[in-house]
């Protein structure tokens, strides 16, 4: 069996959002993160077999997401992923970690999952944002839940380190308005 990469630390963020950037009350939305800071075993070298990485997501990701969804206030129905690579390591090792096990969790914790959960990998610094994309579980063309989740640690990602992130929301956007009238192309 590989060994697992060392997690340095959890985090749970928990957002409710009670009006929109205007003043105007809506209806509580509550979005949650649950995110991991693991060691980036691959930082400074290329490798073809991520696998670590791989099986790091399938121990984690149902802890995270069952995390998440039991933080939300109502149920679940958007979810997004994330990851935030260190700068000794390469944008494929977020993709390793959210891409190939980390969506079968997510859906499970969700209930469901019938679209395509958005996600988004990129590299930084410690502090850097990470922007979380998020979308309806089941209609992956409702535009009232395109929505963003952002995550910001302060002492993390370190260079040889990866954050990553399972998120999910009871509600879209407060108000939504792009998508609820005449649509041309």
């Amino acid at each position: 069996m590989t060994a697992l990469p060392p997690i340095r630390k959890r985090l749970l963020l928990r957002e409710t959002v009670v009006a929109d950037a205007h003043g105007r009350a809506c209806d509580p939305i509550t979005r949650v993160a649950a995110i991991a800071v693991v060691a980036n075993p691959f930082a400074g070298r290329f490798e073809q077999d991520l696998t670590p990485l791989f099986e790091l997501a399938r121990k984690l990701g149902p802890e995270m997401a069952e995390e998440a969804v039991a933080a939300l206030a109502g149920p679940p129905v958007s979810y997004g992923k994330a990851a935030l690579v260190g700068v000794a390591g390469d944008m494929e090792h977020g993709g390793a970690l959210i891409h190939p096990r980390l969506g079968a969790p997510m859906r499970a914790a969700a209930g469901g999952g019938a679209a395509l959960i958005p996600s988004n990998a990129k590299i930084g610094a410690a502090g850097a944002v990470l922007d979380v994309p998020l979308g309806h579980k089941d209609e992956a063309w409702s535009f009232a839940h395109f929505d963003t989740l952002t995550v910001c640690v302060a002492d993390a990602p370190l260079p040889n380190e990866i954050l990553f992130v399972a998120a999910f929301a009871d509600g879209g956007r407060p108000h939504p308005r792009v998508g609820t009238g005449p649509m041309t192309d």
